[in-house]
C-alpha cells in the first residue's frame, strides 16, 4: 500500500453467552446440538401469541463485560426490533440494541470501545444440502453480545491482537467459551483508506472465523482499497467475504444503513432501569472481575515469574487454574514460584499436548508444589523431577514417596558418590587418560556414566567435582 494513505479500522465482534437458557425463552442453550432442531420452542420459532421473557443471566454477563472495560453502564436501557428478511430469522425481525445499548464507552489493549449491547443469535443456514438448503433453529434466540470499538486502529497486527485480547478476557471472566471455528466468536472488521483527515468509504468485511483468517482479510483489503484509488477507481460501501482458499475478500451485498432496518423500540420487553436493581450493582461482580487478564498479569508479575511465561499460563484457563493453586501451596517464594512456572510452561504443556485428557487437579496441583519444594531443598535434581512428573500429575502421587519407593532422593555426600564414581573411573580408564590428556569432553562423559549408575539420582555438579579430585 502506498504510504500516502492512512487505513482506518472498526471491529466490531458478536460472541455468544454461556447460558443456561436462551435470550427471550426457556430452551437450552446449546447451538451445536447433535440433533437440529432440537433446543427449540414457540418462541423461538416465533409463533403468534408468544411473548419474549429477557434472560436476566444474560443481563448480568453484559454489565460484568462493561465493568471489565471500564465502560459506562447504562441507568436506562431497552431492547428494539431490528427488521429484515432471511430465512433463518423466523420472527422477520431480531431483537437487539440500537440507541439505548447497556454498556458505552470502556477500552479493552489499547483501543477506545463504541458500546456493547445485547442481542438474540440467528438460526444456522445449512447449504448444499442435498436439493437446496435448509435451517437448524438451535442457534436461534442464543444470547449474543456484539461490542463494537471506536474507528481507532490502524493496521492488522493491533486488530489481531485486540481480537485474542478480547477473547481471552471473554474465556476468562466465564462470560463465553468464544471458539471462533464453532462461530461462537465471530469479528467483523469495517475498512476504509484516505490520504486527508477524512475518513474513506468504509467497506465491512464479515465473519472472520480465526485471528489469521482476520490479519490476512484486513491487510488484503487495505492494500485492495489503495490499488484502487491508484487507478482512479471509487471505493464502494458494500459487505465483503473473507475467501479462505484464494485469500482474498469477495463482494457479497451493499452495506446496509440502521435506516434500512427500521429500528423501533421493541413494545413486548419492558425498559430497563439498571440504577433500580441491586443484582446489577458493581460490588457483586468485584470477585470475578479479580479474573481478568490483567488482573492476573499482575498477580503472577509480583509472585516472580516473567511476562513471557504469564502469557502462556494465562492463555489456558486449565493451566491458569492449576498454577494459581500450585502458587498459594508454595507460598512467598517468587524464586520457587518462578522454577514452577518454567517448568510448567515447558515439561507440564509437553504432556498435556501428549495426552490431551490429562486432568490437572487441585491435588496434583499440590503434589506439583511438593515436588518444586524438593528440587529447592536438593532433594532430588531436575533429571527426577522431569522423571516423575508425569506420574505426580496424571495419578496424583506424592512425589516424596515416588522418590522413596523408586530410590531416586538425591545423593550429594561424599561417602555415598565415591563408590560410584571409583568404580565409572575403573570401567574406563582409557576416558580418564582422555581427559589427563587435555579433552575436556571427556569429563562429561563419566559424569554421565556416574548419572546413568545411580538413575540420575545423583547430584551432577557433586559428582563432577569428587570425579576431577579423584582423577588427581
Amino acid at each position: 500500500m502506498s504510504s500516502k494513505y492512512t487505513p482506518t479500522i472498526g471491529i466490531e465482534v458478536h460472541a455468544e453467552l454461556k447460558t443456561k437458557s436462551k435470550m427471550f425463552c426457556g430452551c437450552s442453550n446449546d447451538p451445536h446440538a447433535s440433533e437440529p432442531n432440537t433446543n427449540i420452542c414457540p418462541v423461538c420459532m416465533a409463533h403468534p401469541g408468544t411473548l419474549p421473557m429477557v434472560n436476566k443471566e444474560a443481563v448480568a454477563k453484559l454489565v460484568e463485560m462493561g465493568y471489565a472495560v471500564g465502560g459506562e453502564v447504562a441507568d436506562f436501557s431497552e431492547f428494539d426490533r431490528k427488521n429484515y428478511f432471511y430465512p433463518d430469522i423466523p420472527k422477520a425481525y431480531q431483537i437487539s440494541q440500537y440507541e439505548f445499548p447497556f454498556v458505552k464507552g470502556g477500552s479493552l489493549a489499547g483501543v477506545a470501545l463504541t458500546r456493547i449491547h445485547l442481542e438474540e443469535d440467528t438460526a444456522r443456514s445449512l447449504h448444499d444440502q442435498g436439493s437446496g438448503s435448509i435451517v437448524d433453529f438451535n442457534r436461534a434466540g442464543v444470547p449474543l453480545m456484539e461490542l463494537v470499538t471506536e474507528p481507532v486502529i490502524h493496521d492488522s497486527e493491533t486488530a489481531v491482537a485486540f481480537g485474542k485480547e478480547l477473547q481471552l478476557l471473554l474465556r476468562s471472566l466465564g462470560i463465553s467459551d468464544a471458539h471462533m471455528e464453532k462461530g461462537e466468536m465471530r469479528v467483523e472488521a469495517n475498512i476504509s483508506i484516505s490520504d486527508t483527515d477524512t475518513f474513506g468509504t468504509k467497506v465491512e468485511v464479515k465473519n472472520l472465523n480465526s485471528f489469521k483468517a482476520m490479519g490476512s482479510a484486513i491487510a488484503f483489503e487495505i492494500d485492495r482499497q489503495a490499488k484502487a484509488l491508484e487507478n482512479g477507481e471509487a471505493i464502494v460501501q458494500e459487505t465483503r467475504g473473507w475467501d479462505e482458499n484464494r485469500e482474498r475478500t469477495f463482494s457479497q451485498r451493499s452495506k446496509e444503513t440502521a435506516e434500512d432496518y427500521r429500528y423501533f423500540s421493541d413494545p413486548d420487553i419492558p425498559k430497563f432501569k439498571l440504577a433500580n436493581q441491586d443484582y446489577f450493582d458493581k460490588s457483586r461482580f468485584s470477585e470475578k472481575l479479580q479474573n481478568t487478564p490483567n488482573s492476573k498479569r499482575a498477580y503472577y508479575r509480583e509472585h516472580g515469574v516473567d511476562a513471557e511465561r504469564v502469557e502462556l499460563i494465562i492463555g489456558s484457563l486449565h493451566a491458569e487454574r492449576f498454577f494459581r493453586s500450585v502458587v498459594e501451596a508454595l507460598g512467598d517464594t517468587p524464586h520457587v514460584i518462578a522454577r514452577a512456572a518454567n517448568y510448567l510452561t515447558s515439561d507440564v504443556f509437553a504432556l498435556m499436548d501428549a495426552n490431551p485428557k490429562l486432568t490437572l487437579s487441585d491435588a496434583s496441583a499440590r503434589h506439583f508444589a511438593a515436588l518444586m519444594h524438593m528440587l529447592e531443598n536438593k532433594e532430588i535434581n531436575s533429571r527426577v523431577a522431569k522423571d516423575i512428573l508425569e506420574e505426580v500429575l496424571r495419578d496424583e502421587r506424592d512425589p516424596q514417596v515416588l522418590v522413596t519407593e523408586k530410590g531416586l532422593a538425591q545423593m550429594s555426600s561424599e561417602e555415598e558418590l565415591v563408590p560410584v564414581v571409583d568404580a565409572v573411573l575403573t570401567e574406563h580408564a582409557a576416558v580418564v587418560d582422555e581427559y589427563k590428556g587435555g579433552k575436556e569432553a571427556s569429563l562429561q562423559f563419566l559424569v554421565g556414566q556416574c548419572m546413568k549408575a545411580t538413575k540420575g539420582s545423583a547430584d551432577p555438579n557433586a559428582l563432577k567435582a569428587l570425579l576431577i579430585k579423584r582423577i588427581g
